[in-house]
């Protein structure tokens, strides 16, 4: 499993480069991993895809598809691919912390 040096700590990530632990998590750790996917800045709307996906995550156990993303987070697809751009489902999960959405490339 491959690590990554994140704000002084240590983190696994899985074979796919997100977080092998979700509760390694935090704030500070997604506006990192942002900055690593070329998001400079974490805006309310992208809080509220990220918040949506960790709430899903906690209650059901897997991360949501696009299209449950898109009809239950108040964000519509275009706005998606604008604030997570190429590949946002799989994008937010990473920055949110969380496994690599099922059905995703």
């Amino acid at each position: 499993m491959a690590t990554v040096e994140l704000l002084g700590k240590t983190i696994q990530l899985d074979e796919d480069g997100h977080l092998a632990n979700p509760e390694e998590w935090n704030e500070e750790i997604a506006k990192e991993i942002a900055k690593q996917e070329g998001i400079e800045e974490l805006t309310e709307k992208h809080w509220a895809v990220i918040n949506f996906l960790r709430k899903e995550f906690k209650e059901n156990g897997q991360v949501p598809s696009i299209r449950k993303l898109t009809k239950q987070s108040g964000v519509n697809t275009k706005e998606l691919y604008q604030l997570f751009p190429k590949g946002p489902a799989k994008k937010a999960a990473k920055i949110a912390g969380l496994p690599k959405p099922k059905g995703c490339v």
